[in-house]
């Protein structure tokens, strides 16, 4: 994994939290952050009403400089506030991740956009936040492609999970992450994939996450015609998949009696 060092020498981001969601993403980044990364943390108010009318009311009167700002807010409300905490801190990237739909459904996302944008920042709108990767976001149908450094750079170290494992003797020997998930999802199951049968390891990989727990939406996606929960567990799941495809035991074909494939016709 390319060093985001190489690309932005010290990330400065302010990780705004609204409730259990959000603190857990923002304590992991906030602990797992490179060193060169300077991580800040704000609790905002769990209550903010649907629609903000001076938006001081909720906010401190200054907050340290960031060049990215997390937005992990659990009601529409605290989206409101993104803008004026943009201001405050000078920053020029923002990731809104979605989790869960009611915090920013489609309608506050776009205003939400139109309302950054024209400060001079970038912001993407994960869809869950383990859909991101250095250069897109979301799964498909909705696959975005975004080129933002900042973005890019955090992306590298928090997002879709990635992992390194080593098999040997049929069991997982050793897994090392290289990418997290925000939240921390990947680094929790790294530790329980190991010393299992390899055959066991994809099923576990899946129950880890779901024990965890995933604190991604559990109501169904409109888009995706899945819950965003499911979604989050078939990228960790496909990530270690992906890295022990050639350990595991093919699945047998069972050929229906009396079927001649046409290579064997005379």
């Amino acid at each position: 994994m390319r060093d985001p060092s190489a690309s932005v020498a010290a990330l400065r981001v302010l990780a705004v939290s609204q409730g259990t969601w959000g603190e857990r993403i923002a304590v992991n980044v906030r602990d797992h952050a490179p060193a060169s990364w300077q991580v800040e943390t704000w609790s905002a108010p769990r209550v903010i009403p649907p629609i903000v009318d001076d938006p001081e009311d909720y906010l401190p009167a200054v907050f340290a400089p960031a060049d990215l700002v997390l937005s992990l807010g659990e009601t529409a409300g605290l989206a409101q506030l993104v803008p004026d905490i943009v201001r405050k801190t000078g920053a020029r990237a923002v990731i809104a991740p979605v989790d869960f739909n009611e915090a920013l459904p489609p309608g506050l996302i776009r205003q939400l956009k139109g309302w950054v944008e024209p400060l001079g920042a970038a912001i993407v709108f994960p869809k869950p936040f383990c859909s991101l990767t250095p250069t897109t976001i979301n799964r498909t149908p909705l696959v975005e492609a975004y080129d933002d450094p900042l973005i890019r750079a955090f992306a590298e170290v928090f997002g879709k999970p990635s992992f390194d494992i080593q098999v040997a003797e049929g069991r997982i020997a050793a897994v090392q992450v290289r990418r997290d998930a925000a939240c921390g999802c990947a680094h929790h199951v790294a530790e329980g994939l190991v010393g299992l049968p390899v055959d066991r390891a994809v099923e576990a990989a899946g129950m880890l996450h779901h024990h965890f727990p995933c604190l991604a939406s559990m109501n169904k996606d409109p888009d995706y015609f899945d819950t965003l929960m499911h979604v989050s567990g078939d990228y960790l799941r496909d990530a270690v998949k992906d890295e022990i495809r050639p350990h595991l035991t093919p699945v047998p074909y069972l050929r229906p009696s009396g079927r001649v494939d046409a290579s064997e016709q005379p």
